[in-house]
């Protein structure tokens, strides 16, 4: 039998705005991390149950394994090769550790570890490095703009996705050229909501929302391989109109997805 000894470990650190508290509730919490990761549930303690929903089909289970108010906050994941494609894979759960120091000028350091041990397979290797570069921009983007200009408010989640026939490049060019996201700063009207450009690349597309409902909205076109290419729009919204806008326009959300396939 294969025993798991080999370290599979993703580790970086990003500087944040606020009080260790804020980056605190930002992290540790559901809504926190509702507010700019996934749609999350959390049992705010040691040994609490936390799940992670990441799309329409795919959620995650944990567990709190570290609770440490404002310092340290950590959770294990029994089921990431199952995530990763690999359910039978003698890997042991994955452990994310995140860590808070507080700076002088009202700023923390965020520390992420995620470790694991494994077979020393390529696939392992290869989760490890779409996970660093999936959650890196989001730490560095999605958590700074949060903190920046909705700390500690109440999140409506919007979730859409859909894979579209096409190859990935063709359909990033349609999702940017229809919502008009040339350049980081550019004003943009995404389906009726007023922003900015915040983000673009690696085939991702983050907007600060304004009006009429103020939020961030992120926007992803994956190339799959095979011809097809994966899309998903998450919106994180901050306002009481919030979920009347995500009842009336997740569907709208998919179909305009959907509309991005591109003809063979």
């Amino acid at each position: 039998m294969t025993t798991p000894d080999v370290p599979l470990r993703m580790e970086f650190s990003v500087e944040l705005p606020g009080t260790a508290e804020q980056v605190w509730e930002a992290i540790a919490t559901a809504n926190g991390i509702s507010s700019w990761m996934f749609p999350t549930e959390l049992e705010e303690r040691e040994g609490g149950a936390m799940r992670f929903h990441m799309g329409e089909d795919m959620s995650a289970p944990g567990t709190v394994t570290g609770w440490d108010p404002p310092r340290r906050f950590a959770y294990s994941e029994p089921e990431w090769a199952m995530i990763a494609g690999h359910p039978d894979a003698p890997v042991t759960p994955l452990v994310s550790e995140f860590l808070v120091e507080a700076r002088s000028g009202g700023t923390c350091v965020l520390r992420v570890v995620s470790s694991a041990f494994g077979t020393g397979a390529d696939w392992e290797r290869e989760f490890f490095a779409e996970v660093e570069k999936g959650w890196k921009p989001m730490f560095d983007n999605n958590l700074r703009l949060y903190l920046t200009h909705f700390p500690g408010q109440r999140v409506t989640s919007l979730s859409a996705q859909t894979v579209v026939p096409g190859p990935g490049e063709a359909v990033w060019s349609a999702m940017r050229q229809d919502i008009g996201a040339e350049a980081v700063g550019d004003p943009v009207k995404a389906r009726g909501l007023r922003g900015q450009v915040e983000r673009i690349g690696d085939h991702r597309l983050l907007l600060r929302l304004a009006e009429p409902v103020p939020g961030l909205l992120a926007a992803v076109a994956m190339d799959q391989g095979d011809g097809t290419t994966w899309t998903q729009v998450e919106g994180y919204l901050f306002s009481e109109d919030a979920p009347d806008y995500v009842k009336r326009e997740q569907p709208a959300w998919k179909a305009w997805l959907e509309g991005l396939a591109i003809p063979a």
